[in-house]
Order: C-alpha cells, then structure tokens, then sequence
C-alpha cells in the first residue's frame, strides 16, 4: 500500500511493489506531460532494498532549468498534485501528490547538476552499495520514528546529520 497522511511518520518495510508504484507514476507523468525529454530516477527509502520507509514514493525527474520546472508545475496541477512551494530545498520545485489525509507520491522537478539531484541519487546509491549504512539508516529511521511519529519536521531534522555523513563519504569515495 502506498501513502500517508501529511506531517506524520509511519514506518512500513521494504515493499517489492513500490518500485512497480514508481514505474506506474512515471507513466502517468509522461502521458500528462508529453514527450517533454524528462528524465526520471526513483529516489528516497522506497528506493533502497531492505530499509523501512513511509509509503510515499518519491520521484526525481530532470528538467532543463526553472522555466521547465514552471512549466510542468501548471500541468502537473491539473492532475492530482500539489504544488508546494517554500519547502527549503532552493533548486527544485515539489509537489506532492494524493489528498493531505493520504499523501501517496512526492515529484521533485530539478535540473541534472543541480545539489538536489546530485545528493538524491547519491545517496540512495550508496546506501544501495552499503547494506551497513542502510542498516543504520534504517535503526535510526525506527528510533526517531517511535519519538516522533506526529512530529515529521521533527523527525526530518533529526536525519539531517546522518545523511550529511553519508554523503560525505559517497564524496569522498566517488572523488578520492
């Protein structure tokens, strides 16, 4: 099953079928948007095998630059998302897709060198490539969690450092 109500944590294990969920939204994307030349990855917990993660899929897709983003953002609206403005990620725009009570995917629309692209694939990759890491990442995700399952900006900053770690080392690795 896929969604969650806004603002609240609720971890699920690793579904096999969230990966056909993020193929099936892709889909639905391109037949609203046309061969508009995006570019998609699957990205957030729902992409990393064997961790726990709230059933929202998040998608990446790649756009030329803002205007594009813009542009997407007015179609997109027209059917089913929302567009969310302000979410403190500076290079892209979200949106978020499903009713508040039952939020079901969240689209990121950034460009390919941008830090928001960079850093989504980054580390999903390399908590792919690290089952250690993601073991932790999934500890960590249950702890906070359990301290804040109706406090999700809570729960959201708490993360922050991990992740800041996590890809300093996918820097390091990938430059050395």
């Amino acid at each position: 099953m896929v969604g969650l109500q806004r603002g609240t944590v609720e971890l699920e294990p690793h579904r096999d079928e969230w990966r056909r969920e993020y193929e099936t939204e892709v889909e639905r994307i391109r037949e609203v948007t046309g061969d508009d030349g995006l570019a998609f990855e699957h990205v957030g917990s729902t992409a990393i095998p064997n961790i726990v993660a709230k059933p929202i899929i998040d998608v990446l897709a790649v756009v030329e630059d803002a205007s594009h983003a813009a542009r997407l953002v007015s179609v997109l609206e027209g059917h089913g998302y929302e567009y969310r403005p302000n979410d403190g990620v500076p290079d892209r725009a979200f949106l978020a897709k499903g009713p508040r009570a039952n939020r079901t995917h969240y689209l990121s629309l950034t460009e390919a060198g941008s830090d928001c692209y960079r850093e989504s694939v980054l580390f999903r990759d390399f908590l792919r490539e690290h089952p250690s890491a993601a073991a932790e990442y999934d500890r960590l995700k249950r702890e906070l969690a359990d301290e804040h399952g109706d406090d999700r900006p809570t729960y959201t900053r708490k993360k922050e450092p991990f992740i800041r770690r996590v890809l300093e080392r996918a820097s390091d690795e990938r430059n050395p």
